[in-house]
């Protein structure tokens, strides 16, 4: 055998060692530039939470640790906690703890975090000092934009309920098939004058305690825009109230629809706050099933219980609540049973009343009528009739 045939067969082997040798060489530095990664993310995430601390939201863990090696970061929280102190205030505005969160990034795409959360969770109000606990079966969100300023973000919870704490019993509040809210800064910066769009999403929702209509289940969508904010340091809300009245601020309600049954209602408007703090504005709503609607409102159970003088100075001025239930009396006194039966036929009254100042009109095929809704500091009405009063928000 020549020299020259004993050199080609050394070239030939060496060659079958150099694809191993190179992917060793990149499995090792890869996992060197994982580990450093993640030793990195967590400076990263340490830094971000002083950061965060000075401007009132305090995070903490438990216990926490990192994994995903080798193409992704997960970062598990056990015994996760957030507190928004507020920098003008003794009280803490917002307390949560949570059972455990788990963050993923993908590393070639960081920017993109995913979330996942389990229940249940605690939710206490430092200002009216109300507890609250939060259950799903699943909870995600994810944040687009990250480590700077987001671009935007979700939230999705599966099968959520709230109920809230009265000693030791859970007082049911709300539940839901799911929610969702997604939210982007449309303009403006998060230390300047931030506007904020949301959009909503609740299937098969429920709210107890608050009117018998809100207690059957509905499905709600709604897109909205938060003007008026001046920046999104952690705030009490009767103070972050205060500024968005201050500043003219509102809540452009873009698109709005529910539907509960055969009744279905779209609204569209911009809402306010009146210098009592309380809900100003008008919403053009158009509903299907109003003669479902307008029972279920309580019209006759108002009547029973006295006409608030307030409510007779819009709909007829100059007459006195005493006055109208003296005639009620007068008539049952009179004819026994007609003032009951005027109470009962006060429904079809408002009802008519209603068509007489809305408008004719379709929705998704199905007759309906069109008309405003009026928020009058606080005052919630239908037409001319008040259906509703909503508490001052400061």
């Amino acid at each position: 055998m020549s020299d020259m045939t004993v050199a080609a067969g050394r070239r030939s082997r060496w060659g079958l060692f150099i694809a191993p040798v190179l992917l060793l060489i990149l499995a090792v530095a890869w996992s060197c530039f994982w580990f450093y990664a993640a030793s990195q993310a967590e400076v990263a995430a340490d830094a971000w939470r002083a950061q965060e601390a000075k401007s009132g939201r305090i995070y903490d863990c438990a216990k926490r640790s990192i994994a995903g090696f080798p193409f992704r970061f997960e970062v598990q929280c056990s015994g996760a906690s957030v507190a928004l102190v507020s920098q003008n205030a003794s009280k803490t505005p917002f307390t949560a703890k949570l059972d455990n969160i788990l963050v993923v990034a993908q590393v070639y795409d960081p920017k993109l975090v995913i979330a996942e959360f389990s229940a249940p969770a605690t939710l206490t109000d430092g200002v009216t000092q109300n507890t609250f606990v939060v259950k799903w079966s699943k909870g995600r969100s994810s944040v687009v934009g990250l480590p700077a300023v987001p671009d935007r973000a979700s939230i999705v919870f599966d099968d959520p309920v709230i109920n809230r704490l009265d000693g030791s019993v859970q007082v049911p509040l709300a539940r839901a098939k799911q929610v969702e809210l997604h939210g982007r800064l449309a303009d403006g910066s998060p230390a300047d004058h931030p506007v904020i769009e949301t959009v909503a999403h609740i299937a098969q929702g429920s709210i107890q305690g608050v009117h018998p209509l809100l207690a059957e289940p509905f499905e709600a969508d709604t897109r909205a825009k938060i003007t008026g904010l001046s920046d999104l340091t952690p705030k009490p809300w009767p103070q972050r109230f205060r500024e968005i009245q201050a500043a003219g601020g509102h809540i452009e309600i873009v698109q709005s629809r529910i539907q509960q049954g055969e009744m279905i209602a779209v609204a569209a408007g911009t809402l306010g706050l009146s210098a009592n703090g309380r809900l100003d504005g008008e919403l053009q709503m158009t509903v299907t099933g109003l003669e479902r609607v307008i029972p279920a409102l309580g019209i006759e159970k108002m009547l029973e219980e006295g006409v608030p003088q307030a409510t007779l100075d819009r709909v007829a001025p100059g007459v006195k609540s005493q006055d109208l239930n003296n005639l009620f009396g007068a008539l049952d006194r009179a004819v026994p049973g007609l003032g009951k039966v005027i109470k009962q036929n006060a429904n079809a009254g408002v009802a008519a009343g209603i068509n007489s100042i809305g408008t004719e009109s379709t929705l998704e095929g199905k007759k309906a009528r069109s008309f405003p809704l009026k928020f009058v500091d606080g005052a919630v009405l239908l037409g001319p009739v008040k259906v509703g009063q909503i508490p001052p928000l400061y």
